[in-house]
């Protein structure tokens, strides 16, 4: 199991005390990008142009959290590396 997997493990089980840089690893895992031009929140963009915004500070809310595990689940599957 790699580290996103684990990650993403971890996430679901407690949505709870997540930073903005563990939230990009996984996002890296699934081929998404993000940007964050001077701003509170970071874009998340998936390869077919779906976004979701998440606030950079912390903590970051719960909802966020599975917000952003919906868009991964909606993800076509990736191979393993």
């Amino acid at each position: 199991m790699n580290k996103a997997a684990k990650t993403i493990d971890r996430m679901r089980a407690n949505p709870r005390d997540w930073r903005i840089e563990q939230i990009q690893t996984v996002a890296k895992r699934y081929g998404m990008t993000w940007r964050q031009d001077g701003t509170s929140h970071c874009i998340f963009i998936t390869n077919d142009g779906r976004t979701i915004p998440i606030p950079a500070h912390r903590p970051i809310k719960p909802i966020y959290i599975t917000l952003f595990l919906e868009l991964i689940d909606s993800l076509p599957e990736q191979n393993e590396e």
